[in-house]
């Protein structure tokens, strides 16, 4: 739990938490939680997961990606399960965490509550420093972040990670010119972070490629 907030919480609650837990590794392209399913806690350990939510005639919106030290889950010890799913991008590790454990804790013991608190408004942050993405965010930024959408929405199980798109239509989709989008696209492969063939853009690196997204170190 190290490098996550739940690594600051009470060193018992902590040591009860790892007792209790289960560790598990997934392939790329699999659903781990489904819309409807019992709600659930996990602790993202490495890899990368994209949390989503389905329309009624199948499309799907991506609203929030997980990776190393992130965490699941803390918002249904509250408001009860999401009706999301969540599927990794990327060979992923979890570690299943004792939600009622951890409830329980936070009913108990005040400073447990406020670090729950904390990590809800890093959550809430997040969100709106997405939305600025998708509103306000360079071309580069723009264009990860639809790939990685386009991708992990076309995914099979433990299939490859390849968005079905043109350069044109990548274009249209983040509101820039071809000549553009193909720029950006000839930096991304130079960084072996895709890769573009017949079918489409081929993510060769999701987790990097998230990176071009937020990281303004990155861009």
């Amino acid at each position: 739990m190290t490098g996550s907030f739940l690594g600051g919480l009470p060193r018992r609650l902590v040591t009860d938490l790892l007792a209790r837990g289960v560790r598990s590794e997934f392939a790329s392209g699999t659903t781990i939680y489904r819309p409807g399913s019992p709600a659930r806690t996990l602790l993202v350990v490495d890899g990368l997961v994209r949390v989503y939510m389905s329309s009624p005639d199948g499309r799907q919106v991506t609203v929030r990606y997980a990776r190393g030290s992130d965490v699941l889950g803390i918002a249904v010890l509250v408001g009860g399960p999401a009706d999301v799913g969540v599927q990794t991008l990327a060979p992923t590790t979890v570690f299943g965490i004792d939600a009622s454990a951890l409830a329980d804790a936070a009913h108990r013991d005040g400073r447990v509550g406020w670090m729950l608190a904390e990590e809800l408004n890093r959550r809430l942050y997040e969100n709106l420093e997405q939305t600025a993405v998708n509103a306000f965010g360079t071309v580069r930024q723009r264009v990860a972040l639809h790939v990685l959408d386009l991708a992990s929405e076309q995914q099979g199980p433990s299939g490859p990670l390849v968005a079905s798109v043109t350069q044109q239509e990548l274009a249209d989709a983040v509101g820039s010119v071809r000549e553009v989008v193909a720029r950006v696209l000839r930096e991304l492969r130079a960084t072996g972070l895709v890769e573009t063939t017949a079918a489409g853009v081929r993510v060769l690196d999701p987790v990097g490629l998230h990176d071009q997204t937020w990281n303004p170190t990155s861009l």
